[in-house]
């Protein structure tokens, strides 16, 4: 059990929050990131771990980590999941994106939450072959 500080006790001096890069200040592996993301043609995906790979560098929990903070500006719906769930709490807004790119879907299970369907991952996916693909470095 936590004990009560006394009133009028003061926090202790904590460490100034380090300074968050701005709109304009991506870090190099974020910028990289979206640069793939921008790739990916309308209704088609790539992976997490599709762009990691590609890149050479980073994981998917990498990617994922730019594309939340950074993926805004970008065709982030286009950056999924390996099983082809629509990213949780972006579901219909995600899916509006697949049905207006016609990219392939999967209708859901009539016992699935909500009756979303999901990606499917066999069609849907890009293997990052193109002619754009020259301007971003990769593996």
């Amino acid at each position: 059990m936590r004990s009560k500080e006394p009133e009028g006790a003061q926090p202790p001096d904590l460490p100034e929050p380090p300074d968050l890069p701005g709109p304009s200040e991506l870090p190099d592996y974020a910028e990289r990131v979206l640069d793939v993301a921008e790739l990916i043609p309308p209704g088609r995906v790539m992976t997490y771990g599709d762009v990691a790979e590609w890149l050479g560098d980073g994981g998917p929990r990498q990617v994922g980590r730019a594309m939340a903070l950074y993926g805004s500006a970008v065709p982030w719906w286009r950056v999924v999941r390996s099983d082809g769930v629509l990213l949780p709490g972006h579901e219909l807004r995600a899916l509006a994106h697949y049905r207006e790119e016609g990219t392939p879907l999967r209708e859901a299970a009539r016992s699935a939450e909500g009756h979303v369907p999901r990606l499917d991952m066999g069609r849907a996916r890009w293997d990052g072959e193109g002619p754009d693909t020259d301007d971003v470095t990769h593996r």
